[in-house]
C-alpha cells in the first residue's frame, strides 16, 4: 500500500494535483486515516505496535509530500517567469516617450537664454546663513523687509535660503568684477496659495563691472528683449519699487498675454502682468563684500509664474501635484 501512494504523489504533475492525493491519503476520510480508525478493533496488546507503525508511514507520506511540493513549486515559478518574460529587443509602437516637466524645461528655456548672452552659471546651497541671506543684501537684524520672506529657520541659526541672491554673494566674495551671471535654483519661503508654494524656483542675475560702465539703461533693454523673445510682440513697462539690495528699483510688467492687454480676470482688468523684479545695485551691498569703484545691476524672476504664463496654468499648486493627466500635455 505504500509504494501504491508513493506511487500517486511522484506521479503528481501540478500543485492541484498533488493536494488531490494529499487528502486521498492522510486527508480526514484518506486511506491513511481510515487504516487509524482500525485501531478500536485490535486487541490491546497489538495497538501500540500499530499506531507506531501508522504514524511512521504518516510521517514518510508528509515528507513525500512537501517534497514533491518543493519541486512543483520551483517548476511553477520557473514557468511562471518564462511566461511573464519580454524580449526587450522587440519594437512597440505603444512606447511612450517621456519629458520634461514644465518648471524644469522653462528652468532650462531660461538659463539657455542667458547662456547665450555669456552669463556664467553659478549655483550654491540651499542652506544659508543669516550674512549670505540677508545681512549681505542690505537686510539687517530688524530690517521689515525680512518679514516679506517669511523663513525657514533650522535651530543653529541657519536657514532655508528665501531666495537666489545669497550666491551673488558667495560669488562677490571669491571674484573679482567684471562678473556676469545668473543664480537658478530651488527657494523656499513659508507660503501657499494659488500663485505661492513653500518651495519654488528663481532664476536670479548679477551684473557688475567698473564704476559708470553698467548702468540701468542697459537693464532695461536686456530685460526688453529677453521678455520679447519669451513672450512674444508685448509690451514692457518699468514701475518704481523698493528692494532693500537694489536703488533706484522697478517692477517689470508685460502687457497681458490672455486679452492682449484688453483687460481680463487673469490681469485683474489692467492690462498688466508683473512678471518680475529689478534694480541697480545698492552700494551697502558692494560695500559687504568689499567692492569699490563699481557698478551693477541686478534681477530676478520666478520660473513657476513664467511657466503658468507660457503653459496657460492657472494654479501654481498644479505643477507639484504630479496628476499625469496634466504632465502628459507637455510630452
Amino acid at each position: 500500500m505504500m509504494d501504491m501512494w508513493f506511487d500517486i504523489i511522484e506521479g503528481s504533475k501540478t500543485l492541484l494535483e498533488l493536494d488531490d492525493a494529499r487528502i486521498k491519503i492522510i486527508g480526514k476520510n484518506g486511506e491513511l486515516s481510515k487504516e487509524f480508525a482500525n485501531l478500536g478493533k485490535l486487541p490491546n496488546a497489538e495497538k501500540k505496535a500499530f499506531a507506531t507503525k501508522l504514524n511512521s508511514q504518516k510521517a514518510e507520506i508528509t515528507t513525500a509530500l512537501n517534497n514533491k511540493k518543493i519541486l512543483l513549486e520551483d517548476e511553477k515559478l520557473k514557468q511562471d517567469l518564462l511566461d511573464d518574460s519580454i524580449d526587450v529587443t522587440l519594437f512597440s509602437k505603444y512606447k511612450q516617450a517621456g519629458s520634461l516637466h514644465p518648471i524644469m524645461e522653462t528652468m532650462d528655456y531660461i538659463i539657455e537664454y542667458f547662456a547665450s548672452l555669456n552669463f556664467d552659471v553659478k549655483y550654491g546651497p540651499l542652506a544659508e546663513d543669516d550674512f549670505h541671506n540677508f545681512e549681505a543684501l542690505n537686510l539687517s537684524k530688524h530690517h521689515p523687509a525680512r518679514d516679506m520672506q517669511d523663513t525657514f529657520y533650522f535651530k543653529d541659526s541657519h536657514l532655508l535660503r528665501t531666495h537666489t541672491s545669497p550666491v551673488q554673494i558667495r560669488t562677490m566674495l571669491k571674484e573679482s568684477f567684471p562678473i556676469k551671471m545668473i543664480s537658478p535654483g530651488a527657494v523656499f519661503r513659508r507660503d501657499l496659495d494659488l500663485t505661492h508654494t513653500p518651495m519654488f524656483h528663481q532664476v536670479e542675475a548679477l551684473v557688475v563691472d567698473k564704476k559708470d560702465v553698467v548702468s540701468f539703461a542697459n537693464l532695461k533693454d536686456i530685460l526688453t528683449d529677453f521678455l520679447k523673445y519669451t513672450f512674444g510682440d508685448i509690451d514692457v513697462r518699468f514701475r518704481s519699487s523698493f528692494f532693500p539690495f537694489t536703488e533706484p528699483s522697478a517692477e517689470v510688467d508685460i502687457s497681458c498675454i490672455f486679452c492682449e492687454a484688453k483687460g481680463c480676470r487673469v490681469c485683474s482688468h489692467t492690462g498688466w502682468l508683473e512678471v518680475l523684479g529689478s534694480g541697480v545695485v545698492d552700494d551697502s551691498v558692494f560695500k559687504a563684500v568689499g567692492y569699490t569703484d563699481c557698478s551693477g545691476y541686478a534681477f530676478g524672476l520666478g520660473v513657476e509664474r513664467f511657466a503658468m504664463l507660457l503653459y496657460k496654468i492657472p494654479d501654481l499648486r498644479l505643477m507639484y501635484e504630479g496628476d499625469l493627466r496634466l504632465l502628459r500635455q507637455f510630452r
